[in-house]
């Protein structure tokens, strides 16, 4: 059987340790507070972060060095028959297009794929593919069908701060002013990788129901959910709660957030995520991809 490693970003919420354990080189983003740099889960934890945004004014991110790119695949290169690129939207981060610019300074074939979306939808696009690995799929192959569930891939996300996302350009100064006079809640949804105004809320409570609203449209398709949040662990329970009301069978799992995406929709935000049609590969592969906790 041909060898396959992977490629992806610190977005993927992928554990070191399962990541090393099949092949998967994740390279992290940067985290930037006030004057200092840290990489993504490597330096600092979601915790620790979302504490440093408490202290700063001045919170940021960016995508990896190319440098840090181009030395990964120098050191791939010849070590593997194929490797499968699968990074964050391009929409919303240079990373992919860095990654795929360092592969070709490096002189080192590979498949790129752009998920299109992040978090959750990416870590399963990633462990659904080390499943089609196991049961013979050739690289191309492995590519196709995870290009196939990018279009069965749902991400809801409920800001807590509309100032960070007026300060990343995701949402106008009108739009905060008026928000913050009405105590508006913004539900965002990713679409063809990109972050839209899905609809404005009056309460938050309101913005979960909405939230539990779109998911029943999905429900006789959707058998695993992801509840993330930023720091906000009361909130994702409670939505929790709510999810399980509706649909007592359904198996949600509970992570936290990404910094990157904390650092843009602010510390107390909540998403949910889903794709259609598909069952969450963590337990099939015998080790866990994070540090969920199941319903």
């Amino acid at each position: 059987m041909r060898t396959i490693a992977w490629v992806t970003d610190s977005t993927a919420m992928l554990d070191a340790d399962f990541a090393r354990e099949h092949d998967v080189y994740v390279v992290p983003l940067c985290l930037i507070a006030g004057d200092e740099v840290y990489r993504e889960n490597v330096d600092i934890t979601s915790e620790q972060f979302y504490e440093k945004m408490r202290e700063h004014e001045k919170v940021s991110s960016s995508q990896p060095p190319i440098g840090e790119f181009i030395r990964l695949y120098e050191s791939l290169k010849g070590h593997y028959d194929d490797i499968i690129v699968i990074h964050c939207s391009s929409e919303l981060s240079g990373t992919y297009n860095s990654s795929l610019q360092a592969a070709e300074i490096a002189e080192t074939p590979i498949i790129g794929i752009d998920s299109k979306i992040g978090a959750f939808p990416l870590r399963e696009m990633i462990l659904q593919g080390i499943l089609y690995y196991r049961e013979g799929l050739s690289a191309l192959e492995i590519r196709d069908r995870i290009q196939g569930m990018i279009n069965d891939m749902s991400f809801y996300m409920i800001p807590a701060s509309l100032s960070q996302l007026h300060r990343s350009g995701r949402v106008s100064g009108t739009q905060l002013v008026i928000s913050n006079l009405l105590s508006i809640h913004l539900l965002l949804r990713f679409q063809e990788g990109k972050v839209i105004v899905e609809d404005k809320i009056r309460t938050m409570k309101k913005a979960r129901l909405k939230l539990l609203d779109v998911l029943k449209k999905d429900m006789e398709h959707v058998r695993d959910v992801c509840i993330m949040h930023a720091n906000n662990m009361e909130g994702a329970f409670k939505l929790k709660e709510e999810i399980l009301h509706m649909a007592p069978l359904l198996r949600i799992e509970i992570a936290s957030f990404i910094p990157v995406a904390g650092i843009h929709a602010g510390e107390g935000t909540l998403a949910l995520a889903w794709i259609k049609n598909h069952y969450s590969a963590l337990g099939r592969l015998g080790a866990p991809a994070s540090v969920p906790t199941m319903a």
